[in-house]
């Protein structure tokens, strides 16, 4: 879990932004927990520059609140603010999706399909960590390739809220098979350049994402009820 000093300051920094940022998403910094400087500068093998530096980053993306007296706390979201991100959410990669399937250049396409082929073996491998890199880098390219500079910035804005339900919801097997077989009719609409459909299945796709994500929600928040 190491990140072995380099002499390259801003590589540095960019790692431990990025190793900050998986632990968050991945959950290993649970919702609601304080960030503490000291120990994830011995954790991670570095100052406490870089990591002061990837907390302010990390606050300007949405995934960490910085609070008076209290320091940097990793987001937690009421039910009502997953709901209402997820609709956003949707809207956002429906519209994205739709003016890629339009705009999207014969090497973006190849791009995709790399990419889509390595996700899938990552899902045989059933490493959901990588499989989700990889899968968050398909959406930020169609996305881009929607040609649309102030829906990119909206989308990265607001998919950061919730970044770590995302990747909560594929941890159950079904659900993630499920996720697999929409990614690839993705991949078709694009092909075909079927603007309508690709709308179609982008929303439907955050949808699922956001029922699932609700029902993991009230299902924890039953059981601490039946723990009180």
């Amino acid at each position: 879990m190491a990140i072995t000093e380099q002499p390259n300051t801003q590589n540095l920094h960019e790692a431990t932004f990025q190793k900050l940022r998986s632990l968050l998403v991945e959950g290993k910094i649970a919702p609601g927990s304080k960030l503490n400087e000291r120990e994830l500068a011995e954790s991670l093998n570095v100052s406490r520059t870089p990591i002061r530096e990837a907390i302010r980053r990390l606050a300007a993306d949405g995934l960490v609140e910085l609070i008076a007296n209290r320091g940097a706390i990793a987001v937690q979201l009421s039910l009502e603010d997953v709901i209402h991100t997820f609709d956003v959410i949707a809207d956002l990669e429906g519209f994205s999706g739709e003016l890629a399937a339009s705009n999207i250049s014969d090497a973006a396409l190849s791009e995709l399909e790399a990419l889509q082929y390595e996700m899938m073996a990552s899902y045989a491998r059933r490493d959901l960590s990588s499989y989700y890199k990889l899968n968050l880098c398909i959406h930020h390219l169609i996305n881009q390739a929607a040609n649309n500079p102030v829906l990119s910035h909206l989308f990265s804005q607001v998919n950061a809220r919730i970044e770590a339900l995302r990747f909560r919801s594929n941890q159950d097997g079904v659900k993630w098979e499920k996720a697999v077989e929409e990614h690839q009719e993705m991949l078709d609409a694009l092909k075909a350049r079927d603007s309508k459909r690709m709308r179609k299945i982008m929303i439907a796709h955050v949808q699922n994402k956001r029922d699932v994500v609700v029902q993991l929600l009230k299902a924890e928040a039953d059981a601490v009820e039946i723990i009180k």
